[in-house]
């Protein structure tokens, strides 16, 4: 399992994504869950995935291997819509599936798959999709400004309470960190490093990708406030008079 998150700012757009597989007492692996293709000044494309690992890296490598394709063949380098990329990546989500599902169906093995796909391509105004696992999408709107994916549900309540499109970057990025520390304390899946990206709009190059690592300052400052800050709240708040 893993957890990814990502915003569509009115100031640009934010994706992070813990880097935890295989999680179990004795066997935790770590793998990059963000793909990021990169042409400056004229499109950045990032794709976060979760699900069955081997299904979501063979979609990146049908990507890559189409984006060297013959001549005059639409690629994720050559689309003039992100909406075109999104449908690429969701038909290469069905290839896999058609060629590797029926195997490990045999064994019992989810193949199941989601993505996000986010970014922007000269032209066009940001845009994010949420890629379902049959290869159909949702995007996103000023209404629903983010996707989430993966072991969402326990993070989600922090970026439900705080961010709007208006939100500065910092202060997202401080809410997307504060919902990983969530997931991470209530689901051994999701765990560390986490990448983040920031996306500054209509800068058709990457801002901020950094990596956050067990031991990281702020990581540590935020994970210790924020369960300290709810310790204290939860102190202040009365009691229920009628168990008094």
């Amino acid at each position: 399992m893993t957890y990814c998150v990502a915003l569509l700012l009115d100031s640009g757009m934010l994706f992070a994504s813990d880097s935890r597989t295989n999680a179990g007492v004795d066997h935790i692996a770590t793998f990059s869950k963000m793909k990021v293709f990169e042409r400056k000044d004229d499109r950045v494309m990032v794709l976060l995935s979760s699900g069955n690992l081997a299904v979501t890296q063979g979609v990146v490598n049908i990507l890559d291997r189409h984006a060297h394709a013959e001549p005059g063949k639409e690629t994720i380098w050559t689309a003039r819509s992100l909406y075109d990329v999104a449908c690429m990546v969701g038909d290469a989500l069905r290839e896999i599936q058609r060629r590797d599902g029926p195997h490990l169906m045999q064994s019992n093995i989810d193949f199941a798959a989601n993505l996000i796909l986010g970014g922007q391509i000269a032209g066009e105004p940001p845009r994010l999709f949420n890629i379902y696992s049959q290869g159909n999408f949702i995007e996103a709107t000023p209404e629903t400004l983010y996707f989430q994916i993966g072991e969402s549900k326990y993070g989600k309540p922090v970026i439900d309470r705080v961010v709007t499109s208006a939100t500065p970057v910092a202060e997202a990025a401080k809410s997307v960190l504060i919902s990983f520390d969530s997931t991470i304390r209530s689901n051994i899946s999701v765990g560390l490093p986490i990448e983040l990206l920031w996306y500054p709009r209509e800068s058709l190059r990457v801002g901020v990708h950094k990596r956050i690592v067990e031991g990281d300052p702020y990581f540590t400052m935020l994970r210790q406030g924020w369960g300290g800050g709810l310790r204290r709240v939860f102190g202040e708040l009365p009691n229920p008079d009628w168990l008094s």
